[in-house]
């Protein structure tokens, strides 16, 4: 009794001489807290989450103390700023809970990360997974609507190199976050995905896609990395067959190609291109890809028909084929699937 009567005695006596103390300190600053804001209506630059003040909440009981090295809890994280692989500065003011994708790749890797849930709408062509067939439709990939996006009232919206001109700025203009990713090969793909983990919280999850994504491509590469000129046969990659249009430097497939162990006839052009016929013939691949959708579609069609593509070492030797083209032109963990799709097409002996 005596021992519990001398700690209440020391903790009013702590109590009143904290009080004397802040008493004599400046009071700080009040933040404001902003006004909520009806649906729909974008959030403004001074909207921004109010940090609670350390003398609200009780002291921790010892049990809830955080311990040294302890993970942040996602409030610790936001607001953060980050660089997009558009390299321009992003503030993240809070975990985002409503995101709209407007690229299908986009759209993908979201749901690699287990965040279909916090998706609330997507573009016309997000058609993987399954589930993301249910989500609002907001546009096209290249025609994304502006007022259908704001309607959701999102508090992140993801995009890409294609909105840099007119979509971005316009979204930006009205108070929303935008996080653009423009990757070219397969690593920038895994950095994408690497981003999209830290700004929605998801560390843990993109670290699990990332170093099993690796470990695949790893496999496909130790055995192509060491290929000489000599066994990387001559690879034409078909876009599009009306006008012909084939994947130069800077591009998905050109990265595909040459990590497959192939050599990409279309390497001196610069992205996704026209490209003659007569160059085709020069070139003489050895194997032709068509990029469609399904099994002997348009390209595939094209490449197997064209007569003057009858003497190709291509076509004598019957090495056409199709790859599907969403598997080959996004740039999300299916690229993977494509990447070894490539290797077992140019390189069969390497990959049974």
């Amino acid at each position: 009794m005596e021992n519990r009567f001398k700690k209440v005695m020391l903790f009013g006596l702590g109590l009143v001489l904290g009080l004397s103390l802040l008493a004599g300190c400046a009071a700080p600053a009040e933040t404001p807290t902003p006004a909520t804001p009806p649906a729909g209506a974008p959030l403004t630059a001074t909207q921004t989450p109010v940090t609670p003040s350390p003398l609200t909440p009780p002291p921790a009981a010892p049990s809830q103390v955080a311990s040294p090295g302890a993970a942040p809890s996602p409030a610790s994280l936001f607001p953060m700023e980050i660089t997009d692989q558009l390299g321009r500065v992003v503030k993240i003011k809070k975990m985002p809970e409503r995101i709209v994708s407007i690229a299908p790749s986009n759209t993908e890797i979201l749901f690699s990360l287990d965040l279909g849930d916090r998706i609330v709408g997507v573009d016309q062509y997000s058609n993987y997974p399954t589930a993301a067939t249910t989500k609002a439709i907001v546009g096209g990939y290249s025609t994304a609507n502006v007022e259908k996006i704001v309607a959701l009232n999102p508090d992140l919206v993801m995009a890409t190199s294609i909105h840099q001109p007119k979509v971005i700025p316009v979204l930006e203009s009205l108070g929303y976050t935008v996080v653009a990713l423009d990757p070219k090969t397969l690593e920038q793909t895994l950095d994408g995905i690497t981003l999209v983990g830290k700004i929605t919280d998801n560390q843990a999850e993109a670290t699990e896609v990332v170093n099993g994504l690796s470990k695949r491509i790893k496999a496909v590469t130790d055995k192509t990395a060491g290929l000489t000129s000599a066994q990387r046969p001559r690879v034409f990659y078909v876009v599009w067959y009306d006008p012909l249009m084939s994947s130069g430097n800077t591009t998905f497939q050109a990265d595909l190609i040459q990590k497959a162990g192939g050599a990409n006839v279309a390497q001196g052009l610069s992205g996704f291109a026209t490209i003659s016929l007569e160059a085709v013939l020069t070139a003489n691949p050895e194997l032709m890809i068509a990029g469609d959708m399904s099994a002997g579609g348009a390209n595939f069609q094209f490449v197997s028909n064209e007569p003057r593509l009858k003497d190709t070492t291509a076509r004598k030797n019957n090495a056409i084929f199709t790859v599907n083209s969403d598997l080959a032109s996004r740039p999300a963990p299916r690229i993977v699937d494509a990447l070894e799709a490539f290797a077992k097409l140019i390189h069969p002996e390497l990959f049974k």
